[in-house]
């Protein structure tokens, strides 16, 4: 269960103080998805990236498994990032000089899953993804549709806990963009991984009962 509880975070800057996130509170069960909704500049990515402990909120709490991440030491949180959550970027990020089979190898590296089992696992997400055969092939070389499968691939490949995801189909055309979709919501029920989702796309938030309306950093409706 992850439960965000009166979580705020402000910014000051040389436009004066920001309000980034303002009194959040709603819970997700495990095997659930959730789309945080709003513009550019509503508060979706601080609110992920508090979600993530990418970032500490001001006040609140991020609890997980009745855990407040938030009270953790660095180390404590780098810990928890590495383990429990993984991320999907709207441009990917994949690593553009490793190919492939290495992209997806980093974060099994970094859990010590290593051997057989790793070369098992890379199988096992390229064979899911319909990418079977891609294994030396770079980044440059994919489209941005195969570019986003295997970015989603590496965020799952440590078997998160926690599956967070920014604007994951904006750079995708919409037939693409929805498959991607309707793979994520699905591979996260059957494994029971908590998706949280910040999107503008009308087309995925018609994919989930959850959805919340972020405008200025409020929250405007509950579930």
């Amino acid at each position: 269960m992850l439960e965000i509880q009166a979580l705020s975070k402000h910014f000051v800057s040389g436009r004066g103080h920001i309000s980034a996130l303002t009194d959040i509170s709603f819970s997700v069960e495990q095997g659930k998805g959730v789309i945080l909704a709003g513009r550019s500049g509503s508060g979706k990515t601080t609110l992920l990236n508090c979600i993530g402990a990418l970032e500490v909120p001001d006040s609140g709490a991020v609890v997980y498994n009745g855990v407040n991440i938030c009270t953790l030491s660095p180390r404590q949180r780098t810990l928890f990032r590495r383990r429990q959550v993984g991320f999907v970027f709207q441009a990917g990020n994949l690593l553009p000089w490793l190919t492939v089979a290495e992209n997806l190898q980093f974060p099994l590296e970094l859990n010590d899953i290593r051997g057989r089992a790793q070369q098992r696992r890379i199988e096992e997400l390229l064979a899911t993804f319909s990418l079977a055969g891609y294994e030396q092939a770079l980044p440059a070389e994919l489209s941005g549709g195969e570019s986003q499968r295997i970015a989603f691939a590496r965020a799952i490949a440590h078997q998160p806990a926690l599956l967070l995801a920014d604007e994951p189909t904006a750079s995708l055309d919409s037939s693409n963009g929805r498959q991607l979709m309707e793979l994520m919501f699905s591979l996260c029920r059957t494994q029971g991984t908590i998706l949280v989702i910040a999107t503008h796309d009308q087309e995925l938030m018609a994919m989930t009962d959850t959805v919340m309306a972020l405008i200025d950093g409020r929250m405007e409706k509950k579930p």
